[in-house]
């Protein structure tokens, strides 16, 4: 057996679910035999197989689950956690305000927004799920996306603008974007094929394949706006002028 984190009265629900379905969903996707919960003192325990029966790694991972869920994260949402990219971290609030109650609702409302748009926006910048419960903020995410979303959550608890914030993430999600591209660039140019026609006329096949990552530079998704905004946008040195012809 192995005991696994206790959890608020609160949330001894959530975790066991209707039926103890909740429950039976977190036993099967963490690969345990049973999964214990103590229904007054909210204290969870594990009981695992014989060695080889299970993940490993979930069995390491399982803790975070039951802790994200304790916190206020929906069970679905933290059973992300089980997956090998996923991460998780929690955010105390009162590293921020102290134990000031009214402090700590005023800092809840700025990471969550009016109507969660703030989070929204964290969530969909870092592609992260963000719980914010008490006087804590759980992040799950994966290795790229966690740090930024941790970062813009204690931001704005240590009273930063919403604007910068937001703005920062974007500039990061380019930057992501632009690497990834890069690595796509990369990996076509291996993929090349030399043995064609291109492989007879000397230096051809290097100009193919500098044409076809500019070509691919070049290529812009209609459906993304914020893509078509971009190619839009004007250089430093660049004007329109509207004449007629």
């Amino acid at each position: 057996m192995q005991g696994l984190h206790r959890i608020p009265q609160d949330r001894i629900a959530v975790l066991i679910g209707a039926g103890g379905e909740t429950r039976k969903m977190l036993q099967k996707a963490a690969g345990c035999k049973r999964l214990g919960v103590d229904s007054e003192s909210g204290e969870v325990s594990v009981f695992w197989g014989e060695p080889g029966s299970f993940d490993p790694v979930k069995a390491m991972k399982l803790p975070h689950v039951i802790k994200a869920i304790g916190r206020g994260m929906a069970p679905k949402k933290a059973l992300k956690l089980l997956d090998d990219e996923n991460f998780f971290t929690l955010v105390d609030l009162k590293d921020f305000v102290s134990k000031r109650t009214n402090q700590q609702r005023r800092v809840r409302g700025r990471i969550i927004g009016s109507k969660g748009k703030i989070r929204q926006l964290i969530e969909s910048h870092t592609g992260c799920e963000i719980t914010v419960y008490g006087s804590t903020v759980v992040i799950v995410g994966d290795e790229i996306g966690l740090p930024l979303a941790q970062d813009a959550v204690e931001r704005i608890a240590g009273g930063s603008e919403h604007g910068s914030v937001i703005k920062g993430l974007e500039r990061e999600r380019k930057r992501a974007r632009l690497a990834g591209k890069t690595i796509d660039y990369i990996q076509a140019q291996d993929d090349f094929d030399d043995d064609g026609f291109e492989a007879l006329v000397p230096g051809f096949a290097d100009l193919s394949r500098r044409l076809n990552r500019r070509l691919k530079a070049s290529q812009i998704d209609p459906e993304d706006e914020e893509e078509v905004a971009q190619a839009l946008e004007l250089g430093e040195d660049e004007s329109i002028s509207w004449e007629e012809e």
